[in-house]
């Protein structure tokens, strides 16, 4: 098939499966139709093992959606189809230019859409094809916009038409029609321009040989001056570091024991105290390590130095994660608790890579190319996984469990709050449990979410 056919076929089905219906089970069947065409038309050359683990993950995430249809699911779904149809043309492209890319092609649409030359075929059309086009699409078009005119001007020939009535919301259908092929003429044909090809050698993992020569970073400060700044530089944090995580530490454990709202914001504050030191210290690293001293054979103190600063930081998040545990413990699962878990996970993540990106000497850049990856990876888990769930499970084993909060508040939390209501007997939240999942399931088929079909 050619590029129009992809293009024609997933707008027709993008209307049929959404038509009169709600976001739901349609979402995920436009994904996993998606996700399969994409791997169909993917030149050989391009099919690599990163490409067919984005296509597992773009059919997987079709399939939370159908099963949850939450936002999380649906920014995975939509992250995972738009890496893989970057991946299944431009294997070698950095993922960092998706973003461009994907904004540069949305505003040039229109523009593109004329360009008929380079999306639709020029010769070689079959006869079935031009006799549709001549014979039915053109007339159509052509009767469709002067029936509207006529209408418009005469009562009497509007009037021989109104003892009709087409049972299809024409404006639906046509608002899902641009839709529909706004999304597919800009996933199947979108141009990468030639500047982003150009310029795709500077987000390169590796050091190019010049660089490995080293060199002062700036005019006025040279090599050995510099190079002495950052050891001193380095004593220094590690020193301040030291004595921050022990009074840290003290004020997390040792101090009198707060009010839960104290002990809320002061958790918050000094969690976010963390996360704003973690992303410091990877600039301060990123900072002396950009370029020279990567390669400079005298820097190997200052090496050292920063490495003790990076496990110092990795320190620091472990006790930050111990007192996050703490305070679930005595408070119970809330989905930030769980999120700051997430965030200090990806810290030590980032610290561990800056610890790579001395010893193996790779360019500043390697940790975006490779965190934009961890990023994706956790918004996957967030998406496959029934959080709402394991948070009412969980909390359902403590004395103070908030009924109502998990009611309300929590998401995909019915089943957990169903067996909570057999257990105490609880006949009035089980008559509001019920009414929700009948709701939820008496929805037409293609509007429907999988996860309150499971719901017995």
């Amino acid at each position: 098939m050619k590029t129009h056919h992809y293009i024609f076929i997933t707008a027709l089905l993008f209307v049929i499966v959404f038509y009169d219906q709600e976001i739901g089970l349609n979402l995920g069947i436009l994904g996993i139709v998606y996700a399969i065409l994409t791997l169909f038309r993917t030149p050989e050359k391009n099919k690599t093992g990163s490409l067919y683990i984005l296509f597992g993950t773009s059919i997987l995430s079709s399939i939370a959606f159908a099963w949850f249809g939450d936002f999380t699911s649906f920014i995975a779904v939509v992250s995972s189809l738009l890496l893989l149809g970057y991946k299944s043309k431009n294997r070698r492209l950095k993922i960092l230019f998706l973003i461009p890319v994907f904004i540069v092609n949305c505003c040039t649409s229109f523009c593109r859409f004329f360009s008929f030359d380079e999306w639709l075929p020029k010769k070689n059309v079959s006869g079935l094809w031009q006799k549709t086009l001549a014979f039915i699409l053109i007339p159509l078009v052509l009767v469709s916009v002067f029936f509207g005119i006529y209408s418009a001007g005469s009562n009497h020939f509007a009037a021989l038409f109104t003892d009709y009535e087409l049972d299809l919301n024409l404006w639906q259908v046509f608002c899902l029609s641009v839709l529909g092929f706004f999304i597919a003429f800009n996933y199947w044909n979108y141009a990468v321009e030639k500047l982003i090809y150009k310029n795709n050698h500077l987000l390169d993992n590796e050091f190019s040989r010049d660089s490995s020569i080293p060199k002062a970073t700036y005019s006025f400060l040279d090599l050995d001056a510099e190079r002495m700044s950052g050891v001193i530089s380095f004593v220094l944090l590690n020193i301040l570091l030291i004595f921050f995580i022990i009074t840290y530490n003290y004020e997390q454990f040792y101090e009198a024991v707060k009010t839960p709202v104290q002990l809320s914001e002061e958790t918050h504050e000094r969690v976010n105290a963390v996360i704003l030191s973690i992303v410091m210290a990877i600039l301060v690293i990123m900072f002396y390590f950009k370029s020279g001293f990567n390669f400079d054979p005298k820097a190997r103190l200052l090496k050292i130095l920063a490495k003790f600063w990076i496990f110092l930081n990795a320190v620091l998040v472990i006790s930050a994660a111990l007192k996050n545990y703490e305070y679930i413990v005595n408070y119970a699962f809330t989905y930030k608790r769980l999120g700051v878990f997430a965030f200090l996970l990806l810290s030590l993540v980032g610290l561990t890579l800056t610890f790579i990106k001395i010893q193996k000497q790779k360019r500043n850049i390697f940790l975006v190319n490779t965190m934009i990856w961890y990023v994706y990876g956790t918004i996957l888990v967030c998406s496959y996984i029934n959080w709402g769930g394991f948070i009412t499970s969980q909390n359902m084993k403590r004395k103070d469990f908030a009924v109502n909060y998990h009611l309300t508040s929590v998401n995909f939390s019915e089943k957990a709050l169903l067996k909570y209501a057999g257990q105490k007997n609880d006949q009035k939240l089980k008559k509001i449990l019920q009414d929700k999942v009948k709701n939820e399931t008496s929805k037409t088929f293609l509007s429907k979410i999988i996860y309150y079909h499971t719901i017995k």
